[in-house]
């Protein structure tokens, strides 16, 4: 997905993002936000709990050089949700967008959404040619 971006000039420059959220998912962060304030993601790879996004108050899962900041949240809330994801796990989805998206059933069970009956999933999409080469362009995050 790209995103309009100021280069400094008077123009524009498109900038690919890594991450993007649902409206759907949206509307259940806003939520979350108003009970429990700022709000982060961390996506472990692993199995049970650790395959799907896991939402926390912001800061409370300590990230670190094991992980990769994949981009921010923007629009739903007074500041952005970072989103990060284990470098292990970035090693094999690198080459793919992912978009946070939410779906009726249990959460997990650390993750904030698991008392609300929805829960959050990762969709992904292979990055185009041109995607691949504008990200190959940025700065490691």
């Amino acid at each position: 997905m790209t995103q309009p971006a100021e280069n400094g000039s008077t123009g524009t420059t498109e900038v690919v993002s890594r991450v993007s959220v649902t409206p759907e998912a949206a509307d259940l962060l806003r939520r979350l936000r108003a009970e429990h304030g700022p709000l982060m993601f961390h996506q472990s790879g692993g199995c049970c709990d650790g395959s799907s996004p896991m939402c926390y108050p912001a800061g409370e899962f300590l990230t670190g050089d094991a992980d990769v900041h994949l981009g921010d949240l923007h629009g739903v809330g007074d500041e952005p949700v970072e989103v990060w994801m284990s470098r292990e796990q970035f090693a094999l989805w690198s080459h793919t967008h992912l978009s946070i998206d939410v779906v009726n059933g249990r959460g997990a069970g650390f993750s904030l959404e698991a008392p609300t009956g929805q829960r959050f999933l990762i969709r992904s999409r292979l990055f185009t040619d041109e995607e691949s080469r504008a990200l190959e362009a940025m700065p490691a995050m």
